[in-house]
């Protein structure tokens, strides 16, 4: 029987996306890449654990799901995570961020300073700009601020990120712009915290390390895996969790890798751009996106 391999997530690693696979194994991901495998028939999806502890229940999970945790793994993760608000005492200097996805979507966000641009990367954030470093309950409130003063949000949905991306706007200055007047505003706040260091505007754009400056426009998105479906296709562009893969005839589609965790898969060498997983169209309007 053919070697399947479980899934541990996308990481980005100095040198691009990197996929891992339990046991630390590691596939790098450049453009143009074939990605291709399956998933065999009779396989069902099970929790994937918590702080690197395997589920001792190896429940099963539902195949929509991005987290693949059961209810008690997805708590006891949650119960370490920073972004949980349930770590107060993290010595480490923490840096206040804006990042911006598309047209009227910015949020704002922390992330822990020895991280530099991961966390970014991560979420695919298609621009961003420090706003101050300073100790964590610091970041903290100043990200409230944002949010009660400026109805700036720390949330956005990556179907709406990805929705977007293939109707960016074509320069760094245009998609800068938001950016840069949400900073000013959120300089000339009255109440930041003593202790935060506010940082000048200085915008990175990543477009270029995501590959969306070549890439063609994605149609739509992987909505799960499933037994027997299967995927082969190239890889145009990575941005956060999702890979756009050309595949076939359907054209160019965003398959979120944490659809992935959880599934044994089999490996295909398949040549032929193929996908039979479901997918759901991205749908536009005269009045925008959705």
């Amino acid at each position: 029987m053919a070697q399947v391999w479980k899934c541990s997530g996308l990481r980005w690693a100095p040198d691009g996306p990197v996929l891992v696979w339990d046991g630390g194994r590691r596939s790098a991901l450049p453009r143009g890449k074939r990605v291709a495998f399956a998933v065999p028939e009779g396989a069902a999806r099970t929790c994937v654990g918590a702080r690197g502890h395997a589920c001792p229940l190896r429940a099963t999970v539902p195949v929509r799901s991005t987290g693949a945790r059961c209810e008690e793994c997805a708590r006891l993760d949650r119960a370490h995570s920073v972004a949980a608000d349930t770590i107060a005492d993290d010595p480490r200097p923490y840096r206040v961020y804006l990042a911006w996805f598309g047209p009227g979507m910015v949020k704002v966000g922390i992330t822990a300073a020895e991280r530099g641009d991961a966390r970014l990367l991560e979420q695919g954030a298609v621009c961003f700009s420090w706003l101050g470093t300073g100790p964590l309950m610091a970041a903290r409130r100043t990200e409230e601020l944002l949010r009660a003063a400026l109805r700036v949000p720390d949330r956005i949905p990556y179907a709406e990120k990805r929705a977007v991306r293939s109707v960016l706007p074509g320069t760094e200055t245009e998609r800068a712009a938001e950016v840069r007047e949400l900073h000013a505003r959120a300089a000339a706040l009255a109440g930041w915290p003593e202790s935060l260091r506010p940082e000048p505007c200085e915008v990175t754009d990543q477009v270029r390390a995501f590959g969306l400056d070549e890439a063609p426009e994605a149609l739509g998105e992987v909505v799960a895996l499933g037994p027997g479906g299967a995927v082969s296709g190239e890889l145009v562009a990575a941005a956060g969790p999702d890979l756009h893969l050309a595949a076939g005839e359907l054209g160019v589609v965003v398959l979120d890798t944490r659809l992935m965790a959880g599934w044994e898969l089999l490996p295909t060498a398949s040549a032929q751009e193929r996908l039979t997983f479901p997918v759901r169209e991205f749908r536009r309007d005269q009045e925008g996106l959705f």
